[in-house]
Parts: C-alpha cells; sequence; structure tokens
C-alpha cells in the first residue's frame, strides 16, 4: 500500500512566529494580501496583532470578515467578491477553521473559476490549479486547518455541511503562534481542544492508518491531553503544549481521514448551529464504543498516551475501557457536557443519520455503520 502525505511548505511555531509573515510575502513576491478573518477577532484585537505587523512593514492588504463561526455558501461567494474587488493575490487566513476553511474554498474557486459553484467541490474535487497562495495564522487550537488538505461549509438551503477534500488547497505557510491563542474564552478552548483530540484518536483508528500517521496521533493524544486542563485555565504552557499539539493531529488525519464522529458532528453543528468542537467532543466516547472491536491494540496505546497507569497488565476489554473512561474524564474537566439533552429533536434522527451516512468522513471509520446504527448512537445521547 503506497501513503501520501502532503504537509505545508513552510511552517512556523512558537510563541512570536507571526513575525515572519512579512519576510514570507516577500519571499514570495506577493505584494497585495487580503486578510480572511472574523468579527469577533477584529472587534477583540486579534486580527491587530497580524495587521500591526503588515502596517509597520508597509504591506498593502484588504480585509474580509463577513464570516460566521460555520461559514455559508454565502460566505465564500462573497470572500471570491472581495477578493477580485481587492486585486489581490494572497490571502493571510487570520482565525479557526470557519476563517480558513473560507479561504481554501475562495483561494481554489479563484484558481479554478469552473468550480465557481461552492457545491460543486464537496468531497474530491476534480481541480486542475493549486489554490492562490494562503499563509494561515490559526487563533484555535483545534481545527489544524492551517495544514490540512480538508475544508467544510454549511449549506444553508439544505441544512448540511460538506466536506471537500483538495490537496491544492493547503496552505503554503503556517504560523502556528500561542500568543494569537491567549484570548480563546474557556468553553472555545475546551471545545476546540476537544476537536483536535477527536482528530488524533479518530485518524488513530481509521481504516487508513499508516506507520508515519500512527506516530503522529500518538504525539498528539500525549500532548492534547496533558495540555488542555492548563490551556482551558489559560497557562502559557498549557496553550504552546495545545498549539502544538492540535497541528500535529492535523499532519495526521489531513492524510489519513477520520470517522462516524466527525460524519455525525458536522450534522448537529449545521442543523443547530452548535459549536463543531463542542459535538465532537459529545459523541467521542460513544463513537469510541461502537468502534472499540474493531480496533485491534489501538485502545492499549490511546490509553498509555492519555497518561492511564499500567495498560500493559490489563486485558483487552479493559484497556479499551480505560481510554474511554480517560477521554471522558477530560471531557468533563474542560466542561463539555456528557449527552444531547435538550438539543437533539427525534423528529431530526432520520435526517442527521442519513447526512452522517453521506458525509466523506464515515467511510474511514473503523467499524463499518449503516444508517440505522448512526440513529442508534444519536437516540443513545438523547
Amino acid at each position: 500500500m503506497v501513503n501520501r502525505i502532503i504537509l505545508n511548505e513552510t511552517s512556523y511555531h512558537g510563541a512570536g512566529a507571526i513575525a515572519s509573515i512579512t519576510a514570507e510575502l516577500g519571499q514570495r513576491n506577493l505584494k497585495k494580501p487580503i486578510v480572511f478573518t472574523d468579527p469577533d477577532l477584529i472587534k477583540f484585537g486579534v486580527t491587530k496583532k497580524v495587521t500591526d505587523i503588515l502596517d509597520k512593514a508597509k504591506v498593502k492588504y484588504a480585509v474580509y470578515s463577513d464570516i460566521k463561526a460555520n461559514p455559508t455558501i454565502k460566505n465564500v461567494k462573497d470572500g471570491v467578491k472581495a477578493f477580485k474587488a481587492a486585486k489581490a493575490d494572497s490571502i493571510i487566513a487570520i482565525g479557526g477553521g470557519s476563517a480558513m476553511d473560507t479561504a481554501k474554498a475562495v483561494g481554489i474557486i479563484i484558481a479554478n473559476p469552473k468550480f465557481a459553484d461552492v457545491r460543486s467541490l464537496e468531497g474530491v474535487a476534480p481541480t486542475k490549479n493549486p489554490s492562490k497562495p494562503i499563509l494561515a495564522v490559526p487563533t484555535t487550537a483545534g481545527t489544524a486547518a492551517e495544514v490540512t488538505i480538508n475544508y467544510v461549509n454549511t449549506d444553508v438551503e439544505k441544512k448540511r455541511k460538506f466536506v471537500c477534500v483538495d490537496p491544492h488547497d493547503i496552505p503554503v505557510v503556517a504560523f502556528v503562534d500561542p500568543e494569537m491563542m491567549s484570548s480563546m474564552p474557556k468553553g472555545l478552548t475546551a471545545f476546540t481542544g476537544m476537536d483536535a483530540l477527536t482528530h488524533a484518536i479518530e485518524g488513530y483508528i481509521t481504516k487508513a492508518a499508516c506507520a508515519i500517521t500512527d506516530m503522529l496521533h500518538l504525539e498528539a493524544i500525549r500532548l492534547i491531553s496533558s495540555s488542555l486542563r492548563d490551556a482551558v485555565a489559560n497557562k502559557p504552557s498549557g496553550r504552546a503544549g495545545m498549539a502544538l499539539g492540535q497541528y500535529i493531529a492535523g499532519m495526521g488525519f489531513s492524510n489519513v481521514g477520520l470517522g462516524v464522529d466527525h460524519a455525525m458532528a458536522h450534522g448537529l453543528s449545521a442543523l443547530y448551529d452548535m459549536p463543531h468542537g463542542k459535538a465532537c467532543a459529545i459523541l467521542l466516547p460513544t463513537a469510541m464504543k461502537f468502534n472499540a472491536t474493531k480496533t485491534g491494540t489501538k485502545y492499549r496505546e490511546i490509553a498509555r498516551a492519555m497518561g492511564v497507569k499500567n495498560v500493559d497488565k490489563m486485558t483487552m476489554p479493559e484497556y479499551r475501557k480505560a481510554a474511554i473512561a480517560a477521554v471522558e474524564k477530560l471531557a468533563k474537566d474542560v466542561g463539555i457536557p456528557a449527552d444531547l439533552k435538550g438539543v437533539l429533536k427525534m423528529e431530526d434522527v432520520k435526517f442527521l443519520a442519513e447526512s452522517a451516512y453521506a458525509d466523506a468522513c464515515r467511510p474511514g471509520n473503523p467499524r463499518d455503520c449503516t444508517v440505522k446504527d448512526i440513529e442508534k448512537l444519536y437516540k443513545s445521547l438523547a
């Protein structure tokens, strides 16, 4: 079997990484970037940390910030118009998955005009040209959109999210600066952090997992499980650990896929406007229980990476239970709800299950599942 690994051309890690943005623009002869961000990041001065650097270097740039937390087709179309109006040659995406996913779709459409219908990008679109250059600055420690070949868009009319997978969309440079994440509130830190853990665990057990990504995912699980509580408490060491852990998880799952947890989470966030990371976190223990029998000894290594002691003395049922319990404990400690009570409506379950089954993440799940299986998983959390 041949394993393909795609990563950024360049990435910078550590406090102060954003200082290298202007040098990268210069080296790539990019003279007119447009900044993609969201209104809250502008409001709270996070975007300004980057634009101040651009201003100091006298870089001319435009700003597009009409981006929702769950970005829509309209956001992408408006972003295309903004890129063209600015006569931009590149995008600096500042934010979480919303800003970066929008930037990816826009960059792809600008470079591949035949895909102007955003829905045509769903799945693995046969684009021919690399995206317009994207320089990605994550402000959340979770999505790892700065290093992935995936992006997600919300189809408001059809009340669903759709996943796009395209090697042409990966940002050319990532600036993973924990200081850009220090203003994240506790809830968002917890949600995005658990999203990163879900990436690492699902990527580790997915059908396409390989030796390279297994190595990455186990280290990501270790870093995330040992850093998330401190990150929620806004300790610098926790922020730094999460910034690195979520990026490493992205290096892995982007190349091998995810599973039923993400497939189900996409529907919840599209239908109920639930934060994506929160949906992933609530579903994770349930998805792990469903998948346990198809994971061999991998739950032993998940438990070990999460700090569970004496795993080598445990039987297979014991270490599988221990791995799930460690995830449940971490989720509880950072304030994740244990179920979907008060959110999930029974009349929506069939639609949600059908959407999850059709989702691009579902085929990678280690255990094959039917629409009925997914309905049962949703109902178990109601």
